[in-house]
């Protein structure tokens, strides 16, 4: 059953420029409805990515994830600069 999705007129602009160019591109014509229906689709498959693009600011790890990330370092005993890293790398 459908349901009215209200927007501001940037972004049913925006919607309808996809439909013209998904008809363009393909050939098929697609409804608004169709295209919304995918893009949620699409969006789920990515979920935590999508999720965290209404974030403020990153986010930063707890103090157990930093001594998991931590616990794998070790220390050579060699002390390296920005100079021999690029001369390894490059």
């Amino acid at each position: 059953m459908p349901t009215a999705v209200k927007m501001d007129e940037e972004t049913k602009l925006k919607l309808e420029e996809l439909q013209a160019e998904i008809k363009l591109k393909t050939g098929k014509k697609v409804t608004q409805q169709e295209v919304l229906s995918r893009l949620v689709e699409s969006v789920c498959a990515s979920r935590s990515e999508f999720i965290d693009s209404f974030r403020d600011t990153a986010v930063s790890l707890s103090a157990e994830e930093l001594a998991q990330f931590n616990e794998g370092m070790i220390a050579s005993g060699v002390e390296t600069d920005e100079e021999d890293i690029d001369g390894i790398l490059y």
